[in-house]
């Protein structure tokens, strides 16, 4: 005889789900860090970089608890993309010309957004499936957990780098325009003298 199903959880129980509370509250993390990001440059990275530890927490989270779904994955990948995609937009106005920072924005959308279409044409359950890919890199990226997760730590905290630093580059640019400007006075004090 076969076996039943077990009994199916109820739709809100889903939302309730430990990896879901902790995507929620990634959100409100990157809200709160972006909010400060301009005015308390000490809070945003460290907010940020807490969101990005949820990460792999709330991931870890739904295999523990045996609580994986679809609407958490999705939480989870949208998360990701809006807030590195904050944060990119962050970098294009404190560093000037900005485009590099877009360009990776584009790039980062557009593979993504590729490679869920493509793992969905193909009817996989997870962009992740990629043990018949002939990609290389993809099987490297995919298949080895420590590698993922040491290029994804690894772009994040390169972006967050940059935005300590951006902070001393104001700075250099405004001790620039202020050594500028005191090269125009003296000349044009020496000018009156003479």
């Amino acid at each position: 005889m076969a076996k039943k199903p077990g009994p199916r959880p109820s739709k809100l129980s889903v939302y309730l789900y430990i990896p879901n509370i902790i995507g929620y509250m990634r959100v409100l993390l990157n809200c709160v860090a972006f909010s400060q990001c301009l005015t308390n440059k000490m809070i945003f990275p460290i907010l940020y970089f807490l969101s990005f530890v949820c990460d792999a927490v709330d991931g870890w989270c739904a295999r523990k608890f045996n609580q994986v779904s679809t609407f958490g994955a999705v939480l989870d990948m949208v998360t990701d993309r809006i807030s590195t995609a904050c944060l990119l937009v962050v970098l294009s106005q404190v560093y000037k010309p900005g485009l590099i920072f877009l360009s990776l924005l584009a790039l980062d959308i557009a593979s993504h957004w590729l490679q869920m279409y493509s793992t969905f044409l193909l009817g996989k359950a997870s962009h992740k499936d990629v043990k018949d890919s002939s990609s290389w890199l993809f099987r490297l990226y995919y298949g080895n957990r420590m590698f993922m997760a040491y290029c994804c730590v690894s772009c994040e905290v390169l972006y967050l780098i940059l935005f300590y630093l951006s902070e001393k580059e104001t700075e250099k640019l405004v001790d620039m325009k202020t050594a500028a400007d005191v090269c125009v006075l003296y000349d044009i004090d020496r000018k009156h003298k003479q």
